[in-house]
């Protein structure tokens, strides 16, 4: 059970609404996590502004961030955020297969070396970022991945890290 009350489009301030008409837009419904942030105004739109900035902007694809999104957030045991990338994976047409794929052995998924490279790499970052080596950094740019790309990589990364441990301490319900 939810330790705080999600706000609808009716009850949440002036100050939030028209950040709820955004999320509305780009999803065709709020999900809780933001019916949560709602509570905070500024923060619900400085989460949104930052889910746009790294998930629906950049050079990598929205297969890979779904993926890094999903993965770290099973390596953290957020199970809203699990169901609710695997539901953005399907979305974009990757199929139960490849998602399964994705989930058991993301090797055996559809993505090339670089991706499979960057991938690994935000997961590392996630689970022992003071293990990692400038040999990662050296192996991961033989791949073809660019400074950009790092950044990205672990942005997706850093965002979900962050939503992952706020949707756990509230224990916001999966919506999806």
């Amino acid at each position: 059970m939810a330790r705080i009350d999600t706000l609808d489009a009716v009850s949440v301030s002036d100050e939030a609404k028209p950040v709820f008409q955004e999320i509305e837009g780009a999803f065709g419904r709020v999900p809780n996590l933001f019916k949560t942030y709602a509570h905070h105004p500024a923060l619900l739109a400085a989460n949104w502004n930052k889910v746009k900035a790294v998930m629906m902007q950049g050079s990598l694809s929205r297969k890979v961030k779904e993926a890094i999104a999903v993965l770290v957030s099973r390596d953290n045991s957020c199970a809203y955020c699990v169901a609710a990338h695997t539901a953005a994976l399907k979305s974009i047409s990757v199929s139960d297969e490849e998602i399964r794929n994705i989930k058991e052995d993301v090797e055996r998924a559809d993505f090339n070396a670089k991706e499979q490279a960057l991938i690994h790499f935000a997961r590392k970052a996630n689970r022992e970022p003071l293990a990692i080596t400038g040999e990662a950094f050296h192996s991961l740019r033989e791949t073809g991945a660019n400074d950009a790309e790092i950044i990205e990589a672990l942005g997706v990364m850093e965002v979900f890290t962050s939503f992952n441990k706020f949707l756990d301490a509230l224990q916001v319900e999966i919506d999806f």
